[in-house]
């Protein structure tokens, strides 16, 4: 399939006015993250009452548009509409008239025909939501597109490590496996360095990016230096998005005992991560996804409540501009 980027700017139709959208985590200045991270806390001691939901966007439509599958991501978007009352319509490309071959634009226009106040999209052509603020009113959600962002799993794991650890700002955090195909790995980097953290990421030449380190962040090659971070965040092998016939790593056997994480590759206090789903016995072991200073049963948690701040945000906050170009690393 071609790239959505591809398409040429004087064949685009006119942007439509600007509505507040979250496409990508440099939507976001440190302020922004300041308040959605603090709405996400004030919405899980909410959620500590016997009755959780909240009126709060009663009267509202959030639409979930999944060309991809997902478990954590559309069903914490989902819920995350619930508790604040709206209504919520949930759409996968399996079984919609994507099959029959309709076009992400022409979906686009049937949704927006039902008025939603927002439009959730994970798609896996990079600048896919961009397409879709053109064709809707509605403010649009970056639920995932391609190997290039997804700005609320990085805004969870702040929320995350925050909760943990009391601060983002000093912290070392080190990314290790598929940074390649990886958007969570992308907007966390961005994420963490936009809030005072150091980025070390760890992994294979392969699987590392070129010009990476344009970013801010760091790359080595050697597993080792993990050890020296406060938190250490898992990547899964991107299969689904590698070539056909291209080989990154020699065998998932040789990567898991080169760049696997295990018990013995970590100190004692150190926090480990992963944005799901895992690969246990592959690029994580199950004793270190089961121990005690494993976070990703919290980032599950986390990712409910920071679902709900961005939603609330959106529709509550003042209007910002729509970004003309998506950036992606080679």
């Amino acid at each position: 399939m071609a790239d959505i980027r591809a398409v040429p700017d004087d064949l685009r139709p006119p942007a439509r006015p600007a509505r507040r959208h979250l496409l990508s985590i440099g939507d976001l200045d440190r302020d922004d993250v300041d308040r959605l991270l603090a709405t996400a806390q004030s919405f899980a001691k909410a959620l500590e009452r016997e009755v959780k939901k909240l009126p709060t966007l009663r009267g509202r439509t959030i639409v979930n548009l999944f060309y991809e599958a997902s478990t954590r991501t559309s069903s914490s978007f989902e819920l995350a509409a619930k508790r604040l009352s709206a209504d919520t319509m949930s759409i996968k490309s399996s079984g919609s008239s994507v099959e029959k071959g309709e076009s992400l634009k022409d979906t686009a226009l049937t949704l927006s025909a039902y008025d939603p106040d927002v439009i959730v999209i994970r798609h896996p052509q990079i600048g896919a939501p961009q397409l879709v603020t053109r064709y809707t009113d509605a403010h649009v959600v970056n639920a995932g597109d391609g190997k290039h962002q997804h700005p609320t799993q990085a805004l969870l794991d702040l929320y995350t490590i925050q909760e943990e650890l009391g601060r983002i700002d000093g912290l070392h955090v080190a990314i290790v496996g598929d940074v390649l195909h990886s958007r969570v790995a992308r907007s966390n980097v961005q994420a963490l360095l936009l809030m005072g953290a150091s980025v070390t990421l760890v992994g294979p030449p392969s699987l590392i990016p070129r010009g990476i380190e344009a970013l801010g962040c760091e790359v080595t090659y050697d597993i080792d230096a993990i050890g020296a971070a406060d938190v250490v965040y898992v990547l899964r092998m991107q299969k689904e998005r590698m070539e056909a016939g291209s080989a990154y790593v020699p065998s998932l056997r040789e990567y898991t005992a080169q760049w696997g994480v295990t018990p013995e590759r970590l100190r004692p206090g150190q926090k480990v991560m992963h944005p799901g789903p895992m690969n246990r016995g592959v690029e994580i072991d199950a004793r270190v996804a089961d121990s005690v200073d494993s976070l990703i049963e919290r980032q599950v948690r986390s990712g409910l409540v920071v679902r709900m701040a961005v939603l609330y945000d959106l529709l509550t906050h003042g209007p910002v501009a729509v970004p003309t170009q998506v950036q992606e690393v080679a």
